[in-house]
């Protein structure tokens, strides 16, 4: 089992920048893919960034890129989500997640564990 804890989520103007964070716990942390999803009120859930296990391979939602960064610290058991030039339409619920197959996942099912969430919110 691995317990996945996301912090770092608030209130922010257009245009400003937030770092989520989301702490593992339970298992090796360096086995897993880690992804940031997003759900929106009303919306399904998305894929907003993955990083490999190695943290060699990246993958972005197109509407982040340039904006959003995903890295990963495998010493401190934490992957992290770098948000810059916010948007109100970024406004989510935004869940930390963990995969444990053998190709980095894009899709939502393909991940095994997955954080409580964290609001964001920004302003126009």
């Amino acid at each position: 089992q691995v317990q996945l804890v996301e912090s770092g989520g608030g209130l922010v103007q257009g245009g400003g920048s937030l770092r989520l964070s989301c702490t593992a716990s339970g298992h090796t942390f360096s086995l897993y893919h880690m992804a940031w999803f997003r759900q929106a009120p009303g919306k399904g859930r998305d894929l907003v960034a993955a990083i490999s296990r190695s943290g060699t391979v990246r993958h972005y939602k197109d509407s982040v890129k340039g904006r959003f960064t995903v890295s990963r610290d495998d010493a401190k058991n934490t992957v992290y989500l770098q948000m810059n030039s916010l948007k109100p339409e970024d406004t989510a619920i935004y869940y930390c997640a963990a995969a444990g197959g053998r190709l980095m996942a894009l899709d939502g099912t393909q991940y095994d564990y997955w954080g409580q969430g964290t609001q964001v919110t920004v302003s126009s």
